[in-house]
């Protein structure tokens, strides 16, 4: 079952649009499926849903509310994506973790106060990923083609549960010099896990659409899911 709720900030001022989708029976544990920059799309949706069939609560929080609420935009289509960088451009990401740590305190309170959640974000969702294993007690975090992971390597050392990078080498928009400073600066990191994927692009794991590539993408997201089933149970 899956519908829109809505999520208070954590400072109970307002409240912002998540879609969730629920798993049969009892879930193992929760994830949060963090936005592209194209909003909670269908894809992204379609993500949940997935996750809620193996038996996860799956949420999906409206990360654009405060600039433009209910952004669906397709990647594929020149002037939606050119909206979509807009709407990138104005985006507050401290403010955008917040809103993802309230998301993680709605999903502990409709489990229990003890339960494990996991995050899973693609692109700015990627970026926004690693930031919420710097700056939450999110239990575990995986990032797809995150953008700019680079400059936010100083903040590694906070990085306290299980964190996994997807690294498409043929990123346009993380070029190779970028991908071998995220390679230096958390190879060695106890808790972070690197996978490459040889000659993919940006936008591989897109549920659908001209980005895909299928084999990469069910590759990343089976070691997605040993992941997951492996930390959060």
């Amino acid at each position: 079952m899956s519908e829109m709720i809505s999520i208070p900030t954590l400072e109970g001022d307002s409240a912002f649009g998540c879609y969730i989708a629920r798993p049969e029976g009892t879930p193992k544990a929760a994830i949060i499926v963090i936005q592209e920059i194209f909003g909670v799309n269908v894809g992204i949706r379609s993500k949940c849903d997935t996750w809620a069939k193996a038996g996860y609560l799956a949420y999906a929080p409206d990360l654009f509310w405060r600039i433009e609420p209910g952004v669906e935009l397709d990647a594929d289509i020149p002037d939606e994506f050119q909206t979509a960088l807009k709407l990138m451009g104005q985006f507050d990401q401290d403010v955008g973790v917040r809103d993802i740590e309230a998301v993680i305190h709605a999903a502990r309170k409709a489990i229990d106060t003890g339960a494990k959640v996991g995050c899973v974000g693609y692109c700015l969702g990627g970026r926004l990923a690693f930031m919420t294993a710097t700056r939450t007690d999110i239990s575990a975090s995986v990032g797809y083609y995150g953008v700019g992971i680079d400059n936010l390597l100083r903040e590694s050392h906070a990085i306290a549960h299980p964190v996994m990078l997807h690294i498409p080498t043929a990123d346009h928009f993380v070029p190779p010099e970028s991908q071998k400073l995220v390679h230096d600066g958390l190879d060695s990191h106890p808790k972070v896990v690197l996978h490459d994927y040889p000659g993919l692009d940006h936008g591989f794991a897109a549920e659908s659409g001209k980005r895909r590539n299928e084999t990469g993408a069910r590759l990343a997201d089976q070691r997605t899911a040993d992941f997951f089933a492996q930390h959060l149970g």
